[in-house]
């Protein structure tokens, strides 16, 4: 089985950090290209422009998976997955996606398997499930900062220790990439003003 995956050396880690099917070979790239007898294309550094789309569209029939948080199913060609690839969210065991075609589910389902991970199948909307409350995290962390209520390093350790995540949400949010975490709350404010990114985020954000 040949998978083509488009992966900077992070995503790459993250992607086969359970480990990597030895009967699968997988063809690294920096950008779309078409690659001989691929059964599936993953675009981990997807950016939904038209162009990037037009290019992965050329690859079907062979199966494209996308890593868009911000978008919907609706917003791209049909026979698309769409997949939360984020950093940090990509190097789990379970995989959060969405799919409007059966077939092509069962497929992803054997793609990802390769890589040792499972997909739980989850509606598609922006920021799927877990991305949405990380982003809220981070948010309300950013509003408590700006308030003079705490430090980034305490209010760090109070999550981690309170909640036992993996990272606090400013270093989770620097891990995930501030502009990312900005784009993502400007999707869900337009229909959920709570989402409404802090001003000190944004500013935060532009400097990156």
């Amino acid at each position: 089985m040949v998978i083509a995956v488009m992966a900077d050396e992070f995503l790459k880690n993250e992607l086969t950090a359970q480990g990597l099917n030895e009967k699968v070979r997988v063809e690294w790239l920096d950008k779309p290209a078409f690659i001989k007898n691929a059964l599936c294309y993953i675009d981990l550094l997807f950016t939904p422009r038209t162009e990037r789309i037009q290019v992965l569209q050329q690859l079907q029939p062979a199966l494209v998976i996308v890593n868009d948080l911000t978008g919907t199913l609706n917003s791209l060609p049909n026979g698309f997955v769409r997949i939360n690839g984020w950093p940090t969210f990509l190097k789990r065991q379970i995989t959060e996606a969405s799919c409007l075609d059966d077939t092509n589910k069962e497929l992803a389902e054997k793609i990802f398997s390769a890589f040792g991970k499972t997909i739980e199948w989850v509606p598609d909307v922006p920021g799927f499930i877990s991305a949405r409350i990380i982003c809220t995290i981070i948010n309300e962390a950013y509003f408590t900062l700006q308030e003079n209520v705490s430090t980034k390093a305490e209010i760090d350790i109070a999550m981690k220790l309170g909640t036992n995540y993996p990272y606090g949400p400013f270093e989770w949010s620097e891990k995930i990439g501030l502009k990312k975490i900005v784009e993502l709350l400007d999707v869900l404010a337009l229909t959920n003003s709570r989402y409404k990114p802090c001003d000190l985020l944004i500013t935060e954000a532009l400097s990156k």
